[in-house]
């Protein structure tokens, strides 16, 4: 029978919140008590929770009162001014924002790929769901390095306009119009043009910052591998796609193996590989699935044993991110009592 919690979504407006809310509905907690909360812009708004419909709430100092679980998933400058009245009332906080992930007593935490190492407990402040790209990753490798010892790995992530949010979608479709139109381009939030272009940084203005993402996937994917995972270099390109992650991942062995063999280890929970004359995965198909999809070939094109593969992976960003906030949220439930709510 599901666990009976009351769940707080702050920022439940926002794509992350939105889909959090479904995601949770699929998820052991489908049967908790469910309040959504926002800044004013969203106050009155329905949405749906399960079968039911009900209205954002204004985040008021007490409205953490008797909650269980708050997923924070807006702006980092709402979690920055609500965090600490959760914290006081006892709940347990999963911000998805990345706001606290420096706090003393904050975790960074992908269940999936962490079966040891520091665990949550009562002295725990908030847990920050690793980031999806990173997770991607140390999933990926702790799996390729089952075959043999993985000498190098190398990954170009392709980032999409959602992980900023609504305002980065709605900016990179005005420009998109804009230039179709041969108008003027907004850029209040990249400072630059991201409609039809591929970039490594944004401009000077830029209300958001590709170094400050880049270094996070790498210093994520360090506390995951938690020492027994390969190194990896990362680079990361913000493209003019609207939803899904891309990642080009190339992986040298020391031995030589089979793609056979190489794919077989990828292969598991969470990972679709695809195989043979299928059609190769795309951010498109990846929209909406659970999985990360995932296609193998060597580096050569040979179909002979090799030393060197290259990975093409996608994965739905939102979809990712609220399964490794549930996941985050099952671990903390063994902290708290059960049946609070009837």
């Amino acid at each position: 029978m599901p666990d009976t919690y009351k769940i707080a979504i702050v920022g439940a407006a926002s794509l992350r919140g939105k889909e959090l809310n479904e995601t949770l509905n699929d998820s052991i907690f489908s049967a908790s008590d469910f309040v959504l909360m926002d800044d004013e812009s969203s106050l009155g708004q329905l949405e749906a929770v399960g079968d039911e419909v009900t209205f954002i709430q204004r985040i008021e100092p007490d409205a953490f009162n008797g909650v269980d679980f708050v997923f924070f998933t807006g702006p980092q400058d709402v979690t920055r001014k609500h965090w600490q009245n959760a914290h006081k009332a006892g709940a347990s906080i999963i911000d998805m924002t990345y706001e606290l992930e420096s706090q003393p007593g904050a975790l960074v935490r992908a269940p999936w790929v962490q079966e040891s190492g520091t665990t949550p407990d009562l002295k725990t402040t908030a847990v920050s769901p690793a980031h999806p790209a990173a997770l991607v990753l140390a999933l990926l490798l702790k799996r390729a390095q089952t075959v043999t010892k993985v000498v190098s790995a190398s990954a170009t992530i392709l980032e999409p306009a959602s992980e900023y949010g609504r305002t980065a979608l709605d900016e990179l479709h005005q420009q998109t119009v804009g230039l179709l139109s041969f108008q003027s381009l907004p850029k209040e939030l990249y400072d630059t043009q991201v409609a039809f272009n591929v970039v490594s940084g944004l401009g000077e203005s830029a209300k958001i910052s590709l170094i400050s993402s880049e270094a996070r996937i790498r210093r994520h994917y360090e506390t995951l591998a938690e020492g027994a995972l390969p190194k990896v270099m990362v680079q990361l390109l913000h493209v003019p796609v609207f939803h899904g992650y891309g990642i080009s991942l190339a992986i040298s062995y020391k031995d030589p193996v089979t793609v056979e063999h190489f794919e077989a280890a990828l292969s598991g929970d969470h990972v679709d590989v695809i195989l043979g004359e299928a059609e190769a995965p795309s951010n498109l198909s990846s929209a909406g699935q659970s999985d990360i999809l995932v296609r193998a070939r060597t580096a050569d094109g040979t179909e002979l044993q090799t030393k060197n593969f290259w990975v093409w992976i996608v994965a739905d960003n939102l979809k990712l991110a609220s399964l490794n906030a549930v996941a985050c949220a099952e671990e903390l439930r063994r902290l708290r009592p059960q049946g609070k709510v009837q």
